[in-house]
Parts: C-alpha cells; sequence; structure tokens
C-alpha cells in the first residue's frame, strides 16, 4: 500500500494562455488543463500549505493582471501556460507550517486549480467561524467585505445624514458599501447595469433611490435628480463618464473612496476626465485604497460582520457557478454585467 507520501492525485487546473494586451478577454484566453498531477504532501523541510481549493472568488482587478506591465503594477501579472490565481477559500490537506493544521479553512491567494501548494502562506487567513457559508470568504467575510468596510469607514470618514453614491452597486463591494453605509444613517443611491439590479438594490439591499444607469442620456442630470444638493461621498467603482458626472455634483468638501474603474480596464486607451480642477475648487478629497495595506484591520472587521449576518441586518448575495471548467465563463461574465452579486466559483464542496 502507498505511504501518504506516495499519493499523487490529477490536478486541473485553468492556465492564462497568452497575455491580452488590450480588450474585453475572451473564454479562449484561459484554458482548462486535465493532465496535471500534485503530490498530497507538502515538501519536506519547507514551511508550506497544501489546500483543497473549495471555491474561488471572480474579481475585476484580475482583468489588469491578464496584460503584461512595463512597469509594475500593485499585483503582479498573470504569468502565461501557469495558473490563474485570485482569492478563494480551501482545506488544508497537509502542512509544515505552525498556524495551519490538517483541517483548517481558509482564505487568500489560491490557484485556480484542484490542490495549490503555498509557499507562502503569511497571506492566509485561518476561517474561524466554520458556521457561516464557507463561500462568503471569498466576499463578505473576504477581500470583498474589508474593501467595503475600510473603504467606507476609513476612507470615506462618513457623517450621520451625509448624502452616499454608490457605482456598480449591485456587485460584490457595492452592495455591501449601501448597506453600511444605511446602517450609519446614511441616504443611499445607487446605480446598476439592469433593471433587475436596481430592483435589488432598492428591495433587498434596502437603497433609497437607484438607477440603470444604461437609460439615462444624460449622467449629470440624472445625478442631479436624485441628489439635488450634492454628493457627500461617492464610493468609485468605474471611473470615466460617471467620475466626471460625479464631480460635476460633489459637495464642498465631499470624499471620493477610488476602490476601482471597471469602466476602464478593457480599453485600449482609457477614458480621460475633463472636470478635475473641480477637485480644487469644491475642495474634494480623491483617494485610491488597496485592501492589501488594512489587513490588521481584519479580526476586528471579522468580528463585526459575522455578528451583522448572524442577526441577519446585512443581506448578501452570491452568484454561484460549479465546476472549475466554467471559472473562465464566470470571470468574463463580470465585464459583460452577466452576474448578480458575488460572482463565486465552487470548484468542490469538500
Amino acid at each position: 500500500m502507498a505511504s501518504a507520501e506516495d499519493v499523487v492525485v490529477v490536478n486541473k487546473q485553468v492556465l492564462l494562455k497568452h497575455f491580452i494586451p488590450e480588450g474585453a478577454p475572451k473564454e479562449t484566453d484561459m484554458e482548462l488543463v486535465t493532465t496535471g498531477t500534485i503530490r498530497l504532501r507538502v515538501p519536506e523541510g519547507s514551511n508550506a500549505v497544501l489546500l483543497k481549493n473549495l471555491y474561488l472568488s471572480c474579481d475585476p482587478y484580475m482583468r489588469m493582471r491578464m496584460t503584461k506591465h512595463e512597469e509594475a503594477s500593485y499585483v503582479d501579472d498573470f504569468v502565461p501556460g501557469a495558473p490563474i490565481t485570485g482569492f478563494g477559500v480551501g482545506k488544508v490537506v497537509d502542512s509544515s507550517h505552525p498556524d495551519f493544521k490538517t483541517g483548517d479553512y481558509v482564505w487568500g491567494l489560491i490557484g485556480w486549480e484542484e490542490y495549490s501548494l503555498i509557499t507562502k502562506p503569511q497571506g492566509l487567513f485561518k476561517i474561524h467561524h466554520t458556521e457561516i457559508p464557507l463561500s462568503y470568504y471569498t466576499g463578505i467575510l473576504g477581500m470583498v467585505g474589508l474593501t467595503a468596510y475600510v473603504g467606507f469607514y476609513d476612507i470615506c470618514s462618513p457623517k450621520k445624514g451625509e448624502r452616499v453614491f454608490v457605482s456598480a452597486a449591485a456587485g460584490a463591494v457595492g452592495q455591501i458599501v449601501g448597506q453600511f453605509a444605511k446602517q450609519f444613517g446614511c441616504y443611499v443611491v445607487g446605480s446598476a447595469g439592469s433593471d433587475e439590479k436596481v430592483n435589488l438594490l432598492k428591495t433587498k439591499f434596502g437603497f433609497d433611490e437607484a438607477f440603470n444607469y444604461k437609460k439615462e442620456p444624460d449622467l449629470t442630470k440624472a445625478l442631479k435628480r436624485y441628489f439635488p444638493e450634492g454628493i457627500d461621498i461617492y464610493f468609485e467603482n468605474v471611473g470615466g463618464p460617471m467620475l466626471e458626472a460625479v464631480l460635476h455634483n460633489m459637495r464642498i468638501k465631499g470624499r471620493i473612496a477610488a476602490c476601482g474603474m471597471i469602466s476602464q480596464y478593457n480599453l485600449e486607451k482609457p477614458e480621460g476626465v475633463h472636470n478635475l480642477f473641480l477637485i480644487v475648487g469644491k475642495r474634494i478629497r480623491l483617494e485610491g485604497f488597496l485592501v492589501f495595506d488594512h489587513y490588521g484591520s481584519y479580526p476586528e472587521f471579522e468580528e463585526k460582520v459575522v455578528q451583522l449576518i448572524k442577526e441577519e441586518k446585512i443581506k448578501y448575495l452570491e452568484d454561484i457557478v460549479e465546476g472549475l471548467e466554467n471559472a473562465p465563463a464566470a470571470l468574463i461574465g463580470l465585464f459583460e454585467g452577466r452576474n448578480v452579486g458575488k460572482q463565486v466559483v465552487v470548484v468542490s464542496r469538500e
């Protein structure tokens, strides 16, 4: 009988075939490989952790990693011919790291594959609340939720009664930001790309108002309709013409948390914003931020949001796709607006 060290299994993987210099990515830019294998034991003398991957997160920032950058970005480019990597949830199969033991559940950066050998497990977070659906750690209790938390509370510095606008509000981050803002006592409006999503924002997530930006010929006038006295806080997920329209409607000393700009990721030449001088005249604070800089806030964030979930004081919507082979289509769907809620791929349910 083979020893544990001799157990080798097939390890299906999703690889990036080549860099994508411009335009929207396609499913054919990725490929499922079913011929790889992996040994179910960490290398002797290492500090590694071996994971069986359960859930994968599809996130807009992953598009930027598909392009080769001459200047280093805040995250490394993907490597053509190697597995795509992203945030996900896994179960520890073997570990030589003192912080993780066999059977632990973790979230962090993992490969788009059935098993991942994590040689630098410092970026993994142990999951303490296994009574909550594990897939939530790809979103509301993981990177996405922490992004919403620090972006709204730390970057935006909200005050009760302020007027808040959230773009891409039905997406993974936006739906959570809007609920944080409502709980804080703010007036909240969100934009989305379909009537179905607009309805969800108002009926499920509790936004005061919402609108379909695709039906608005003039975004500046649309925002003026919902914010006749102006916007105090803008949670920026879109960029381009939406940012320009927002600047026209910002109040003096308003704050903008620049979380992402999904409208720009597939463009050969990013769109310009032509009214940036309004930042000066209106004394607006516009601040970009990366969730990686705020990992120290995670324990506090996790306990607060777990309690909100248990008390049913926050709603969360997932768009779940079954099977690693369907991960490329799920990722592409983000840029076509197909997902409703947080896009999650199930690799295995144990």
